[in-house]
């Protein structure tokens, strides 16, 4: 076998990161959140009369919204200095 890079990486093997493994980090956490249904399976406590069940799944969506969000930027952060260093 040859050692040619993957197709459709313009001659670039895939690169890791730490930055890439915290953005993943930051993907799966949400991901481990919400299948450990166990962990939420409840009714207390309560929070404005509203059952823990409820409650902590929403809490979830803002929460993978702000993960999600920092996952983009680190990649981003990372994209723009991989592009300055080979100008």
């Amino acid at each position: 076998m040859s050692d040619s890079p993957l197709p459709g990486t313009d001659g670039r093997l895939p690169v890791v990161t730490p930055t890439r493994v915290i953005a993943g980090v930051c993907l799966f956490i949400p991901f481990v959140a919400m299948l450990w249904v166990g962990s939420y399976a409840k009714l207390t406590p309560e929070f404005i009369g509203i059952p823990f069940f409820y409650w902590y799944q929403m809490l979830w969506v803002f929460l993978s919204s702000a993960l999600t969000f920092t996952a983009y930027v680190l990649i981003r952060r990372e994209e723009r200095a991989r592009k300055g260093e080979q100008a």
